[in-house]
This record gives structure tokens, sequence and C-alpha cells, in this order.
């Protein structure tokens, strides 16, 4: 008898989430540039918790209330007024260790309150740093998902795609997928998979070259690599936790 596996989608950008049927879904939030690598990072290093806003405003307001680090960035730049930004350099172990961290982001977080909004199931946030965590947590809810690209400002981008083809490779035979977008997302990663870093810069990725134009072809590095901060992160009571 053929089991009923759960369904598997792909939701390439933010304007497209209400397509789908997030109230039965864990959402995965996928930022690779930078966002998501970032919570991945900090919360390895052991970060008690972030708590993730969709405005500089309310990172500065709660940041005020709770003793906290507050971060985020607007256009790839340390957003004014905050005193850290979204690289994942910025949280090594002795600094974050035991912090709790306010962080605002031009999509990521944006997109993590949209899911909230529309009731979603439940929400971890994806980066090819926590890739295998992100992949074993999905495996073991067998629940309904749909990986939500970030992407840059509602158009959609190359990254946060391949980091959904990276998931659909590995877990994919677990799933029902009747999804072209899925589809797209893993022949992209298929072709990207031996050289990321290189298939980003000969695509000319807008994403790699704003972050470029800042010389952060480090964090463009680091956030295209996997498992290097492979631990599960589980939105609970406003809060990013290491699940």
């Amino acid at each position: 008898m053929q089991e009923n596996k759960p369904e598997l989608y792909t939701s390439l950008s933010p304007s497209l989430l209400n397509l789908y049927d997030v109230e039965k879904s864990i959402v995965v939030i996928i930022d690779v540039l930078r966002a998501t690598s970032t919570i991945a990072t900090a919360l390895y290093n052991g970060a008690k918790s972030i708590i993730p806003v969709d405005s500089v405003a309310e990172c500065i307001r709660i940041g005020k209330q709770i003793d906290s680090i507050t971060a985020g960035e607007r256009d790839g730049k340390i957003a004014e007024g905050l005193a850290y930004g979204n690289s994942p350099f910025e949280y090594p172990r002795e600094f974050i260790e035991g912090k709790t961290l306010v962080l605002t982001t031009t999509n990521g977080t944006k997109l993590l309150h949209m899911a909230l909004d529309k009731n979603a199931k439940g929400i971890i946030t994806g980066s090819f740093p926590n890739l295998s965590a992100v992949c074993d947590y999905l495996l073991e809810k067998k629940q309904n998902v749909i990986l939500g690209c970030a992407a840059w400002k509602n158009r959609v981008n190359l990254e946060d795609t391949l980091f959904a083809g990276a998931v659909i490779q590995r877990i994919g035979k677990h799933f029902s997928i009747n999804c072209d977008s899925s589809q797209i997302a893993l022949a992209l990663y298929k072709e990207a998979k031996p050289d990321l870093y290189k298939f980003m810069k000969n695509k000319e990725a807008s994403h790699y070259k704003r972050l470029t134009g800042f010389g952060l072809e480090k964090d463009i590095r680091y956030c295209l690599t996997e498992d290097v901060a492979n631990t599960r992160v589980v939105y609970e009571n406003g809060k990013l936790i290491a699940g």
C-alpha cells in the first residue's frame, strides 16, 4: 500500500506565499545572504535566542526594554541606529554566547512575519550552514513543507532558490512534489552544486554583486558552505532558538 507522503512546495518569493496552504505547513524561511546564515551561526555559537523583528524602530524599542544586542541591515549595510549588522562573522562565540540578539533584515525577518500572520503550522529557518539540521527536522516532522525563499524585495534570487534545491535533492523522495518551482530549484542546484560560489559569480547573481560591492566576498563564501553552523533553528513564542 502506498503511504501518504506529506507535500512539499517552494515559494520563490514572499509575494507568492499567499498561493500556498501556509496554515497546514511548516514554513522554512530561507535568506541565505545573509539573515538565516547569520541566525544559524549566532545560535550555533551559543546565543540564547534571536528575536526577529520587521522594523528598525521595533528593534530599537525592544533593545531598550531587555538586555540584548540590537542588530540588522537595510540594503546590505548596518541599519542606522543599530550597533551590529547581518554578517555571520560579527557573532563569534566569545561575543554572542548566552546573549539575546534582536535582529531585523531587509528580506528574511519580513518573510518570517508574513508566515506568522498566515498562521504557519511551524516556522524554522534554513541556510547552507545548517542544511543537514533543516533536512533532519523536516524528515522527523513528516508534515507538509513550504520552502519559503526570502528573495530580494520580492524579486526571485538565485541563492535562496539554490538552497531550496539542496533540501529537495536530499529529502525530496520522502515528499509528494507537484510543484514546478521545486523542480526549477532542484535543476538549478544540480547545475550549481560542484561550486556554488563560482555559479553565483558566473551567473552575475544580483546579491553576489551587491555584497561583493561592499567587500563581503568572505561572507558570501561562508553563507554558501554546508553545515558550518549545523544547528536547528526553531521559532517559538516570538523567538528563534536552537531546537
